[in-house]
């Protein structure tokens, strides 16, 4: 898969295991977008008129976050040297991800920031069906969002630190031809694990060039997926930066954090409650600012979490 210069694919993958007392994000960037060396590459180039644009295999990362107990967050930055990958394999560094048959195997090997721990292991993932799912996000069609796996089952066996669960996991992908912040100036999205076995995404996306879009689609175990109709949208608390964050609930219930994963000055991710259609939800739900992402000194503070060896 080719990736365009000044753009970006990534995989996304979040897992909450069955008693509850764990989860896990997993984002593999090729070109990663949240990266303040990628963000000030492209400036360069620009201010030196240089129209080819930014090589984004030169801004590679996995981002591993693990939540409970033993917390651990990494994302080390690598360049096209440290990057192999075929049509079913991708390693940067000493992680990888490969598929083998209908599986997804994960090899992790990451050391955190800014205080160095290990994050180590395996994890495997059933996806079972795929939906045939792909949106265009923008008016231009420069950016696109694919359902791979939404009603996937995870198997988390780590060394380090040492733990072992399995829940249910959802597994999607990104590609782009532009930095995000170009086009967009927020979003909210949250996947929902139903009672029925279904997946539910909700996307509330504000578009740079003006407009919105909602999107609400479920999806099943055997491939399926439809729309259907979003509760009324509904204001969450502030996080801890002053994110402005909304979700989607009944008009009589107010949706509230149950659990604060990731509060950062552009970025939050949570787990949340709601109601749908008298029905409660638990939900994992990220917010995204791209105005704030644009701010210097939002930039000056990433690579504290996000080191890149040179």
């Amino acid at each position: 898969m080719a990736v365009a210069n000044d753009g970006y694919a990534w995989w996304y993958l979040d897992a909450l295991s069955d008693d509850g007392r764990h989860g896990l994000t997993v984002i593999v960037f090729l070109g990663s977008v949240f990266s303040p060396y990628y963000a000030h590459a492209r400036h360069r180039r620009s201010r030196s008129r240089d129209a080819s644009g930014t090589d984004p295999l030169e801004h590679c990362a996995f981002n591993i976050a693990l939540y409970g107990r033993d917390a651990r967050w990494a994302m080390t930055e690598r360049g096209r040297r440290d990057l192999s990958r075929d049509a079913t394999y991708l390693a940067i560094g000493r992680s990888a991800m490969e598929w083998i048959g209908d599986r997804l195997r994960l090899h992790l090997d990451e050391v955190t920031a800014p205080l160095p721990q290990r994050i180590r292991g395996t994890i495997d993932l059933d996806v079972g069906a795929r939906p045939a799912h792909g949106v265009t996000l923008d008016h231009g069609g420069r950016h696109r969002w694919g359902v791979i796996a939404p009603c996937a089952r995870i198997d988390v066996r780590l060394d380090a630190p040492a733990l072992s669960w399995v829940g249910n996991a959802y597994l999607d992908t990104n590609r782009g031809d532009a930095p995000l912040e170009d086009d967009f100036v927020r979003w909210d999205w949250s996947r929902t694990h139903l009672a029925d076995g279904r997946s539910a995404v909700l996307y509330d996306v504000e578009r740079r060039e003006g407009g919105t879009l909602e999107i609400a689609h479920w999806f099943d175990g055997d491939g399926n997926t439809g729309t259907f109709e979003a509760p009324p949208t509904a204001g969450l608390p502030a996080s801890g930066w002053r994110l402005d964050r909304r979700t989607r609930s009944d008009a009589h219930v107010a949706p509230r954090v149950v659990r604060a994963f990731e509060d950062g000055p552009f970025y939050s991710r949570s787990v949340i409650a709601a109601e749908w259609s008298g029905q409660p939800v638990t939900s994992v739900h990220e917010h995204l600012s791209l105005e704030r992402f644009g701010r210097r000194w939002v930039r000056m503070l990433l690579p504290f979490r996000m080191p890149r060896p040179f």
